[in-house]
């Protein structure tokens, strides 16, 4: 993980549950999710259930607004009593692997890509500016007409939330997995 401390940082978490037990472990990930949300500095959290994408493992990836708040939730006590509940249930199997990004690396993460390697960081600058700049052209070319009705900070806030929701599930994911040699070289 690069970055300063007050980078906001993105966490997964991957395990294989133990076949029978997905109930109850998908209500243990309901129940530590809603306790996270109550700590300062959380950004939000998602579920990935199994799936061909996940290599048949529950993804759980919650975010934080720097390094210190994310550590903060690792060492309290209350997630240290999920854990031992998990432990005690047995609901796992093999090794949970976990994977920590900052700031812009998060975007440029893969699954089949180890999580001690980082993308190059000059890479991700010039990726994420032709990314940035296509995006702003083609969201104003298709949708130009209709947003310059709107006040000018109305206007850049439908730009922003559309540029970020399209970055972030549809077109960095494409590219990363497109240019992914050319990035962890």
């Amino acid at each position: 993980m690069t970055g300063s401390i007050d980078t906001p940082v993105t966490v997964s978490i991957a395990r294989k549950v133990r076949p029978g037990a997905e109930a109850q472990y998908e209500d243990w990930l309901h129940r530590i999710s809603e306790v996270a949300t109550h700590f300062p500095g959380h950004q939000g959290v998602h579920i990935l259930k199994p799936s061909s994408k996940t290599h048949g493992e529950y993804v759980l990836i919650v975010g934080f607004s720097s390094y210190a708040r994310q550590k903060a939730w690792e060492d309290s006590t209350e997630r240290q009593q999920f854990l031992n509940e998990l432990s005690e249930k047995n609901l796992i199997e093999g090794d949970t692997e976990i994977k920590k990004v900052s700031g812009l690396e998060f975007w440029f993460t893969l699954p089949e890509i180890p999580a001690s390697a980082t993308p190059n960081r000059h890479k991700m600058a010039l990726i994420l500016i032709v990314v940035v700049f296509s995006l702003l052209v083609v969201i104003n070319l298709i949708f130009g007409p209709w947003l310059n009705v709107l006040p000018f900070i109305l206007k850049l806030a439908v730009m922003v939330i559309g540029q970020v929701l399209l970055m972030t599930y549809l077109v960095m994911p494409a590219i990363t997995r497109v240019l992914k040699e050319w990035l962890y070289r």
